[in-house]
């Protein structure tokens, strides 16, 4: 066990800078198997790779599989932690319990299989096995190696009623249909039925999200989507009242489909990968409403200062991945809804 005080937040695990800074914001970790008295070693069985952070190197790479893997091994050596250097953001990933701490409050033991739901960005993470299954052309990535969970990191046991690949899937975005939950809940309890509109509602957060929104009271469901291929994927499941083909990087573009089906909405939900929606989510959104940033290729200056720039008087919310309960919630959510499990399911044989 090494001799130095450990930090519950992991503040002992940051090598660079030298200056005191919580792991997700250092350049580099310690990513040392021994542990501190409050942690916990995982074996790691998969990663899953935060979509703005694959895209980002899927694109700089033309899609070249093997330069993706070669990329993402070399930031891992170097940081010793899953952080891409150009969006910030990781991911997450599942394993097996292999040593715990006497003092981890984390209620797990060895043996157990669990989901990390904390970011690979804050994540000591070493690899063993040079990705040698993964070829570079998903955001699932097999691996062999070992990560780091602090006193207060979260991790959840995997379900034995889903497919691992599944239960990861679903708890990689978990938080967002949680606070979905919580905003549409609020103006429910007010004796409103708000409109919601979810861009990105045919992918893993945005379908979650559109469900959540059902589950909690929503009236109108709109859910925008950039291709017809997606649309087609959402016909028919009864997850939206309307779907909509449209740029969420359009402003006017954008506002305008919102418009004619039946907007603006009264909450917005982010969930696309890509830079340039915010003042197209704040110009689809009425006044006083409420707009949650889900994607990490926001850009939150530009949210701020395109809704003074507008006048818009709306909240806008960053999503930040926690809600007491989120994973158990957005796991019964896909029990539940037959059309949510079968998007995400189709998902797994691409």
């Amino acid at each position: 066990m090494p001799d130095t005080p450990s930090s519950p937040v992991g503040l002992h695990r940051v090598l660079e800078p030298a200056v005191a800074s919580l792991p997700q914001a250092a350049q580099r970790l310690d990513a040392r198997p021994e542990l501190w008295p409050d942690e916990v070693r995982i074996a790691v069985e998969t990663l899953n790779l935060d979509a703005a952070s694959y895209r980002q190197l899927h694109d700089k790479h033309a899609g070249d599989g093997a330069a993706i893997r070669s990329e993402v091994l070399d930031i891992v050596a170097t940081r010793g932690k899953m952080q891409n250097p150009v969006t910030g953001s990781g991911g997450m990933l599942i394993g097996t319990v292999e040593e715990v701490g006497p003092e981890s409050t984390l209620g797990l033991a060895p043996g157990d299989r669990v989901a990390t739901l904390v970011s690979l960005s804050l994540t000591p993470l070493v690899l063993t096995d040079g990705l040698e299954r993964w070829d570079g052309r998903s955001e699932r990535v097999p691996a062999s190696g070992h990560a780091i969970l602090f006193g207060r990191s979260i991790a959840a046991k995997l379900p034995d009623d889903l497919s691992p690949d599944l239960a990861l899937m679903v708890m990689d975005v978990c938080g967002a249909p949680a606070l979905v939950s919580r905003v549409v809940g609020e103006y429910a309890a007010r004796g409103q039925a708000p409109t919601v509109a979810v861009l990105g509602g045919a992918g893993k957060s945005g379908s979650l999200s559109l469900a959540a929104a059902a589950e909690a009271g929503a009236g109108r469901r709109i859910a925008v989507v950039p291709v017809q291929r997606e649309a087609d994927l959402l016909a028919g499941t009864g997850l939206a009242d309307e779907v909509v083909v449209a740029d969420a990087r359009s402003p006017l573009g954008l506002s305008e489909a919102v418009a004619a089906a039946g907007g603006p909405a009264d909450v917005t939900v982010v969930c696309v990968d890509v830079p340039g929606c915010e003042q197209p989510a704040i110009l689809s959104t009425a006044q006083g409403g409420t707009i949650i940033f889900f994607s990490m290729a926001t850009n939150f200056a530009a949210a701020a200062l395109g809704a003074e720039g507008v006048a818009a008087d709306v909240r806008m919310l960053v999503g930040n991945g926690y809600v007491p309960g989120h994973a158990a919630s957005a796991l019964d959510l896909v029990r539940g809804n037959d059309a949510v499990r079968r998007l995400f399911e189709s998902r797994l044989d691409d």
